[in-house]
């Protein structure tokens, strides 16, 4: 089995309701990502409360069956459709995939 994490900071936008709501939308559209792959064995997608400058706004907590799997579900087209809006507000992004 593989896991993947991503820890996501978003962009720093004028309002604070505004990068709230772009995490929610990311949030619940990651989320949905289940509902369209079937490579997807667990997903858990967290918003952080911690306020220091050091801190990621959101993480991605995902299991796969195999490297594979995590590769398909990369390449599938609403996972692209995700990538194409969390390209749009996220200033940086950590990654870490490793087999439990």
């Amino acid at each position: 089995m593989v896991k993947h994490i991503v820890m996501l900071k978003l962009k720093e936008t004028g309002e604070p309701a505004e990068k709230l709501a772009n995490a929610l939308k990311l949030k619940k559209s990651l989320e949905d990502l289940k509902i369209y792959i079937d490579e997807i064995k667990f997903i858990e997608v967290g918003l952080n409360f911690n306020i220091k400058p050091s801190a990621y706004d959101l993480v991605l907590n995902t299991i796969f069956d195999s490297e594979e799997d995590l590769n398909n579900y990369r390449k599938h087209p609403k996972h692209v459709e995700v990538l194409d809006f969390l390209g749009k507000v996220t200033e940086s992004t950590a990654v870490v995939d490793y087999k439990i």
